[in-house]
């Protein structure tokens, strides 16, 4: 049975492994991920390509180009790794996705592999801690590394008011194929980085427990929480 965190205690976890400068890693499966593991294990290969997300995918939007067999394998390793584990609770509404890729596509493609998190949260974590003001109060004390296609824009948002974060590290990542020549990037500033906020889509799943292993630090994977930061912006201005 495992242990289920809500956000606080996702928060307090992390800032327990930064206190005492253990690894950490929280990774999220969402319907992306699911459609990635479906690869050739729950569904045929065909399948998988007719979806709206894989379809996506191999027009450059994702970040990753199917079929992938390698990249579906390294993200049952990746799960198995991962500290946390963020999975969508049954009728989840805040991914817009068809309910058949999301907790029961989740399901199948966990017990096919056997994966059995010991720690779990909301997939949706990511998009909850923007709006937390924990959450910039225990970044502010951390040396933060930005992985994301577009990280300067980002940094300069976070470099900023109200959240003056101190960004010592980005690293430009757009597709899977970087996964070796970004790790190698990373192990090289492994002393100057303190928590590692990873947006880069199913590919984040595949980095935050090999950033974890490689560098003892805590790495997140973000997602889609940079969108959220306009609005957390204006909470954490109000008098």
């Amino acid at each position: 049975m495992s242990a289920y965190l809500n956000l606080t205690e996702v928060l307090l976890t992390i800032e327990k492994a930064l206190r005492e400068r253990s690894p950490l890693s929280l990774v999220r499966v969402g319907d992306g991920e699911n459609i990635v593991l479906a690869q050739r294990s729950v569904w045929k290969m065909r399948r998988v390509l007719r979806e709206r997300w894989a379809i996506k995918a191999n027009k450059g939007e994702k970040g990753v180009t199917l079929p992938n067999i390698k990249l579906r394998n390294d993200l049952v390793r990746a799960i198995r790794r991962a500290s946390i584990v963020g999975i969508l609770p049954a009728g989840d509404d805040q991914i817009k996705a068809p309910a058949y890729l999301k907790r029961p596509l989740t399901n199948k493609v966990f017990a096919h592999f056997k994966l059995k998190p010991a720690v779990t949260c909301h997939a949706c974590v990511n998009r909850m801690m923007p709006r937390t003001p924990l959450f910039w109060e225990i970044l502010q004390r951390q040396r933060v590394l930005i992985v994301t296609r577009y990280p300067e824009p980002l940094k300069a948002v976070l470099e900023s008011d109200p959240y003056y974060l101190h960004v010592t590290h980005t690293v430009a990542f757009s597709h899977y194929d970087q996964m070796d020549s970004a790790m190698k990037e990373i192990a090289a500033i492994d002393d100057e980085f303190d928590i590692a906020l990873l947006s880069c889509g199913v590919n984040a799943v595949v980095l935050a427990p090999r950033i974890a292993a490689a560098t003892g630090k805590v790495a997140i994977d973000f997602g889609k929480g940079p969108e959220q930061i306009g609005a957390a912006a204006r909470k954490l201005k109000r008098p």
